[in-house]
């Protein structure tokens, strides 16, 4: 493996960010309610010396750190919330709950906000032994699950005065993220109708839980109607109670809408707001809706990009050992063929070997694979030239928001991973602070890409980030 100055410095801190990532990892919380979780990352900024704010926009769990003067801004972007349902033991091959229900960091973002404090310390560390002028920041955003705090922060400006952002997600196979990903909205449906006596008079009431069931089958019908890439998925919230014998008077469903840009998600939810009211009208109810959550899609900068991959490049994939490839191979056990052939093919490798964890990296010229999912970091990318590395932190085939990810989170190598993310961030960000031909030309891309139109954030007017829905 090649050096780089900056990896001297993530090696000195590893430690202390071994230590936060296992203790948020203890304490899985999810969407605006990560208070343990922000409050570990505060501490450590502040152990580390970087010059704290919280309640960033205005919510809670939102938390930054800034160091240096003067020069550009280079922040480096970093989450802790967790998943619902998805509680499960360290280093166990087999589906065993910690707590029957509880929360699980599923997606890794113990690893995620980790190791990007990580880099953003060793690159402070950097600016001030090399005397570099620039302030380096430090964002930890909840709620990416499903919450959109970037999205909210974003318009709140936030970023408004960063010159470049870096970012990174866990995954099995180390690559830099060229691929887009899907516009989101997350909307709650609510059917008001009219109680009775489900045997004695039927005919006097009116079923929330028949307009939300009819708006089901009206979705299902849309699915042959919308683009390819598009999605819809649901979720009950509220069925109208437990009692057969009574007319549901009220019934609540969660929606989220997908598609490849923001204008077309947006037009896909109006047409399934048309369905609920369609629902609502067969059924003599009424329907409400409220958007809770929405997010743009991802857009790549190649400048940055190319300077992420050669620093990929120079440093080679993470140092798994023997004992590192036999853990990973027990979690390979319980995955499926496809699921393990489909980490590869995502990627643009053709790959017919088992292997257990990546001893690659994804080369330069792989075509660009898209994400698939729909991420908060989006909205970064479209005011602040962003760049995101996929890093190897599990098995290969390891599925995200599975059980699998989560007994995979505190392992030597998931800390190994997150290390090694952190080490090619660094060294991206500073690339972005000595080269200002860099910087112009990760600016000029992105004014290409969004256009003379700009960003227009996908938020309802008036929406507020919703911590009473979702807590």
């Amino acid at each position: 493996m090649n050096e780089h100055p900056l990896w001297t410095h993530v090696e000195d801190a590893k430690d202390r960010f071994k230590a936060l990532s296992d203790r948020v990892w203890a304490t899985p919380e999810t969407c605006y309610a990560e208070r343990q979780s922000a409050a570990a990352h505060l501490e450590e900024l502040t152990h580390q010396g970087f010059r704290v704010q919280e309640s960033i926009a205005g919510i809670e769990t939102a938390v930054m750190g800034e160091a240096g003067e003067g020069g550009p801004v280079i922040a480096f972007l970093g989450e802790f919330d967790a998943l619902a349902g998805l509680s499960q033991q360290a280093d166990v091959a087999e589906q065993v709950p910690l707590e029957a229900g509880a929360n699980g960091h599923g997606c890794g973002h113990n690893l995620l906000g980790s190791a990007s404090l990580l880099a953003a310390t060793a690159v402070k560390n950097w600016l001030a032994e090399t005397g570099t002028p620039g302030r380096v920041r430090y964002y930890g955003c909840p709620a990416e699950e499903g919450g959109a705090a970037k999205a909210f922060m974003v318009r709140e400006g936030a970023f408004d005065d960063v010159d470049i952002a870096i970012t990174w997600h866990p995954g099995s196979i180390p690559a830099v993220v060229k691929g887009s990903s899907l516009a989101n909205a997350r909307i709650d449906f609510t059917f008001e109708g009219r109680a009775s006596h489900a045997a004695g008079a039927p005919h006097l009431g009116r079923s929330a839980l028949d307009a939300m069931e009819l708006m089901s089958v009206g979705v299902n019908y849309l699915r042959e109607h919308m683009p390819d890439e598009a999605r819809i998925h649901y979720a009950i919230i509220d069925g109208g109670g437990i009692s057969p014998n009574v007319v549901q008077s009220r019934a609540k469903v969660r929606y989220v809408v997908r598609a490849a840009t923001a204008p077309e998600m947006l037009t896909l939810l109006e047409r399934v707001r048309k369905v609920a009211a369609g629902a609502a009208m067969m059924t003599e109810t009424t329907v409400t809706d409220k958007v809770l959550a929405a997010v743009s899609n991802l857009i790549y900068n190649p400048p940055l990009g190319a300077a992420m991959q050669r620093n990929l490049e120079m440093m080679g994939p993470p140092a798994f050992t023997d004992l590192d490839r036999a853990y990973a191979a027990r979690f390979q056990e319980t995955l499926s063929e496809d699921a393990i052939l489909s980490a590869f093919r995502s990627l643009g490798i053709v790959e017919e070997s088992r292997k257990p964890l990546a001893d690659f990296v994804v080369p330069a010229d792989a075509p660009p694979a898209e994400l698939g999912g729909s991420t908060d970091v989006a909205d970064v990318s479209w005011v602040v030239p962003t760049v995101q590395f996929w890093g190897a932190n599990h098995a290969i085939g390891t599925q995200l928001h599975s059980w699998q990810a989560v007994a995979q989170g505190k392992s030597q190598p998931a800390i190994k991973g997150m290390v090694h993310a952190a080490a090619v961030m660094a060294a991206t960000g500073a690339d972005a602070f000595l080269d200002p031909d860099l910087r112009a030309e990760a600016k000029a891309a992105l004014a290409k890409a969004v256009g003379p139109k700009g960003y227009v954030s996908p938020l309802p007017q008036g929406a507020v980030p919703p911590v009473a829905d979702m807590a």
